[in-house]
Formats: C-alpha cells, sequence, structure tokens
C-alpha cells in the first residue's frame, strides 16, 4: 500500500511534467491565436488605467452636475478658483497688449522693423495657444494645479531672461517661446478647473472669470508705461518677469474636486501595461514594418484623440463650425491691441494718452464684463441655446467698429472706437468658453480647447506679421483696422449662419423622427383593430347548402 502510494506521488509531477511540455509546445504551434487572445484581455485592463489616470478634477457633462459620483460644488471654494482664474487671466491673457507700449523702443534699440517687431507679439500668442496639447499632458498627468505653478515659473522666468536679450531672436526665444509656454500652462488648467467647479452657474462663473482679462487690459498698460519710464524696457521686463510668478500663487488655491487614482492601481496598470507592450512587441517582430505603423497608429490616435479631439471636427459639426470660426477671427481679433498704441503716436499723440486709450479699454471690459455674467447668470439664461448667437453678434460688432479707427486719428475718434470695440470685446470674451462648454461634452472640454488652441496660434502668429508688412509697404496704419474689419466680421456671419443652418437641420431630423415614431406607434392598433372587426362571409346560404346535398 506504501509503495503503491509512493509510486502514484512519484507519477504526479511526470505527469504535471508532460502537461506543461505539451501545452508548450500547443503554444509553440500555435502562438498566433494565444497572443491575440493575451492582447485581448488585457485591452479593457488597459482602458480602466487610460481613464484611471486622468487629473485629480472629474469631469462633467452638459447634461447634469453629476459625474463620476462627484457633484460641482456650484460655490464654496469654487468662488476662490474663480478668483484665481481672475488673476491668471489678468496676467497671461491681457499681457501680449501690452508689449504694444514698448514697440517704439524694441524697434529704436535693435534697429527693427515693423514686422521684425511684431513678432514678438505674435509668437507669444502663438505659443500661449498653441501649447494646449503639452498642456493637456501635464495636466492629465500631474493636475491642474501643478501645471499652473509650472507655468508660472516659465512665465517669469522667460520675461526676466529677456530683458538681457542682445538681439531680436533671443527675444523671440525668451519672451515669445519661453513666456508664451508659461502662459499656457497657466491660463488653461484654469479654465479647465473652473468649469469643473460650476455647471448650472458655468456661464456665469466664465463671465465673471473673463474679468481678468479686462483687468489686465486695464492695469498693465499702465504698469509698463510707468515702468518704462522708470527703468526703460529692461528693467521694465525684469519687473514684469517678478509681477508673472504671481501665477504660482494663484495655482496653489485650485483644490482638486476628486482624489488620486490609489498607488495599487496603478501598479497593476503599469503591469498590463508592459504586458500590453511585450504582446505588442511580439506582434511586431512577426508582421514586421506593417506591425511597427499599426503599432504606432493605435498609440498616436488615442493620444490625438484625448488631447487634440480630432474625431469631434468630423462628429460633432457644431464644434467644427465653431472652431473654424474662431480661429477666422483671431486672425485680427488681438491686432488692434497691438498696433493701437503705435497708431496714435505715429500721428502725433503723446504716448501717456496712447496707454490711457489701453487703459479705458480695459475699463470699459471692468465694467461689462460684470454685468453680463449677472445676466446671464439669471434664470430664463440657464440651459439656454441663444449663447452662440449672441457670441455671434459681438463678433460681427467687434469686426464693424474697426472701420472708426481707420477714419481718424484724434482722440475723440479713437475713444468711440476703444468704447465700441471695448464693449463687444466684453460680450465675446465672457461667452467664448461658455459656447464651447454648450457645445462639447465637459469630458472632451480640455482636449477640444487644445484643438481650438492649435487652430487659433497659427492665426495668431499670422495676424501681427501680416499687419506688419501692411504697415511697412503701405506706410498706412489705416489698412490694418480696414483689414482686421473685414476677417472679424466675415467670422461673426459664418459662426451665426452655420448655427442657424445646423439647427434648422437638427429640427427637421427631429419632426421626421417624431412623426416617423408616431406613424409606427399607430400601426398595430390599426392591425388589432382589422383582427378583431373582420369576420369572414360565407359563400354560400345555410339553405343552398342543404339544397346541394
Amino acid at each position: 500500500m506504501t509503495e503503491g502510494a509512493e509510486t502514484h506521488q512519484t507519477l504526479q509531477p511526470n505527469r504535471a511534467d508532460a502537461a506543461r511540455t505539451s501545452s508548450l509546445r500547443a503554444v509553440e504551434t500555435d502562438s498566433g491565436p494565444a497572443e491575440t487572445a493575451s492582447c485581448e484581455s488585457v485591452e479593457p485592463d488597459h482602458q480602466e488605467e487610460e481613464s484611471s489616470t486622468f487629473p485629480e478634477v472629474q469631469h462633467h457633462s452638459p447634461a447634469g452636475p453629476k459625474d463620476s459620483g462627484h457633484v460641482a460644488p456650484e460655490g464654496g471654494w469654487g468662488w476662490v478658483v474663480v478668483a484665481a482664474t481672475v488673476l491668471v487671466l489678468a496676467m497671461t491673457l491681457a499681457f501680449p497688449s501690452c508689449i504694444g507700449i514698448f514697440y517704439t523702443d524694441l524697434q529704436n534699440d535693435f534697429q527693427a522693423s515693423n514686422t521684425e517687431t511684431s513678432w514678438v507679439p505674435a509668437i507669444m500668442m502663438a505659443v500661449l495657444h498653441a501649447g494646449g496639447p503639452i498642456c493637456s499632458v501635464l495636466v492629465e498627468r500631474y493636475g491642474c494645479r501643478a501645471t499652473i505653478i509650472i507655468g508660472g515659473i516659465l512665465s517669469g522666468l522667460g520675461m526676466a531672461a529677456s530683458s538681457f536679450a542682445q538681439t531680436m531672436v533671443e527675444l523671440y526665444i525668451t519672451a515669445g517661446i519661453i513666456t508664451g509656454m508659461g502662459f499656457s500652462l497657466s491660463f488653461q488648467p484654469s479654465i479647465t478647473m473652473m468649469g469643473h467647479y460650476f455647471v448650472r452657474r458655468r456661464a456665469f462663473a466664465n463671465a465673471l472669470s473673463s474679468t481678468g482679462t479686462a483687468l489686465g487690459l486695464s492695469t498693465l498698460p499702465l504698469l509698463a508705461n510707468y515702468l518704462l519710464s522708470c527703468f526703460g524696457w529692461r528693467g521694465s521686463f525684469l519687473v514684469l518677469g517678478g509681477v508673472l510668478l504671481n501665477c504660482c500663487v494663484c495655482g496653489a488655491v485650485m483644490r482638486p474636486l476628486g482624489a488620486k487614482p490609489k498607488t495599487e492601481a496603478r501598479t497593476g496598470a503599469i503591469d498590463n501595461h508592459h504586458l500590453k507592450s511585450n504582446c505588442l512587441s511580439v506582434h511586431q517582430e512577426r508582421e514586421g514594418l506593417k506591425g511597427r505603423l499599426r503599432a504606432t497608429l493605435s498609440t498616436v490616435m488615442p493620444f490625438l484623440r484625448r488631447h487634440m479631439a480630432f474625431d469631434l471636427l468630423c462628429n460633432n459639426p457644431y464644434f467644427c463650425a465653431y472652431a473654424l470660426g474662431v480661429s477666422w477671427m483671431m486672425l485680427g481679433f488681438v491686432v488692434p491691441l497691438v498696433y493701437l498704441v503705435p497708431y496714435a503716436t505715429a500721428y502725433g499723440m503723446e504716448q501717456d494718452r496712447a496707454a490711457l486709450l489701453m487703459a479705458i479699454l480695459g475699463l470699459i471690459n471692468i465694467i461689462v464684463r460684470p454685468a453680463t455674467a449677472l445676466v446671464f447668470g439669471l434664470p430664463r439664461f440657464r440651459g439656454s441655446h441663444c449663447f452662440a448667437y449672441l457670441f455671434a453678434t459681438a463678433v460681427l460688432i467687434n469686426g464693424l467698429s474697426n472701420c472708426i479707427c481707420g477714419m481718424g486719428t484724434s482722440f475723440s475718434v479713437l475713444l468711440a472706437y476703444v468704447i465700441v470695440f471695448g464693449f463687444s470685446m466684453s460680450l465675446v470674451g465672457s461667452l467664448l468658453f461658455t459656447v464651447l462648454m454648450d457645445t462639447v461634452e465637459m469630458s472632451r472640454f480640455p482636449s477640444a480647447l487644445g484643438l481650438i488652441s492649435i487652430m487659433e496660434s497659427i492665426m495668431l502668429l499670422l495676424g501681427p506679421p501680416l499687419a506688419g508688412i501692411l504697415v511697412d509697404t503701405t506706410r498706412q496704419y489705416a489698412y490694418v483696422f480696414f483689414a482686421c474689419c473685414i476677417t472679424v466680421s466675415t467670422a461673426g456671419l459664418f459662426i451665426m449662419l452655420s448655427f442657424y443652418w445646423l439647427d434648422r437641420k437638427k429640427d427637421r431630423e427631429d419632426k421626421s423622427s417624431s412623426t416617423h415614431k408616431d406613424t409606427n406607434t399607430l400601426k398595430p392598433s390599426i392591425k388589432m383593430t382589422i383582427d378583431c372587426d373582420y369576420s369572414p362571409v360565407p359563400l354560400h346560404s345555410k339553405n343552398d347548402r342543404e339544397t346541394d346535398v
């Protein structure tokens, strides 16, 4: 009995080894399906890992305030976030406009033309918007708070380094690329964080935060003019670099809504990622160049979809029309902010009065934007679909107002221009992000904003240099404002007509689907009535059948 048991125990490992050998042979002979199955089993885990590594904030859809179990506070610490966003926008979006104060000094110091000098604010604004995908990656990896702090450090160091520039190329790198990238990393996460704190009051919060741009427009030109008179443009850039470091303080108060993913979940996701990468490497070895291209596309396309939202251009016609219209608008929207002061001083106006015009422009924005925030925060505007049409109308008025500036150079004419331009600019700034949030889901807002920023950056990069070329060839600043009138007003008309056509098309589709649904619901009742009322009629009467028998 003992010998039999020992014999049975010794046979078990041999059988196990045989089983292992047979399984290995099976894998070797048919490795393709096994590899495919293992990779397919890893794919859901990898998707879970992607969803779990999103930033601390939880996304909210426009349909309601809840998403992923978190509710938007609609107040509380959200108002601190709004105040921090106001300061960030004042130090980022409005900053390129104050470069016009140093425009003449930069030309004289570097012996540069209008075209060469205009590249400084153009590169700054272009990088500010083009950094959207990089900003989205950093937000996903480190969160909004850390990204804003990094942006504040970059922008401060960039402006401080630009004070030591000896050539225009060095100024392009320091003040244009480095400072612009810092602005991008501070500006976009602030807007995203505020969108997560508010859903029902989102229009009010966006309009209120847009007063930051007005605050910067009214204070930065005066501050830059004062610093220029005291320290020159180099000392002014150094001081402004220290001012931009305050973005780090604003980022520190951006408290995230949700908690970070657990370490255990991340560890498991990393293991799944390594397993999937091993499977991809096996496929690449077996399929060669075709497999490598397929693997590269499989990683690039999710990245583009997450951070740049190219799929929305094909799947969401409203977003496509809005993105095209806003991008075309940016070709001439910010050019007057750069050329207003040089235009006024070129025709004999004093530097202080020209800077006063920019301050009045900012003051109008400070007055109008909170008023629009209160109006758009009323209950009758909540959930309204008229924001896109209001935005398009404001863009149209803003474009047409540039004709006023081209008609004269006196202080009274330019003051009238500043009033109309500032009022329409306030409406555009108040509704710019609100319309985008209503057009796409909040979960896609960072990627949609990144894509629009990329498209805007191309136009912002071309706008001021093209205006500089126009000035250098014609020696007339008025043509710049007439060109801005054409580009901005046509963009407003395009957005208005596109949204109107899409709304009409959607209404027709809804009516046709509702009528089709009604006919489908009526068909069974008609059939039941026919079945119940129908009775066969005999071909012969009873007496006829008896007679035949």
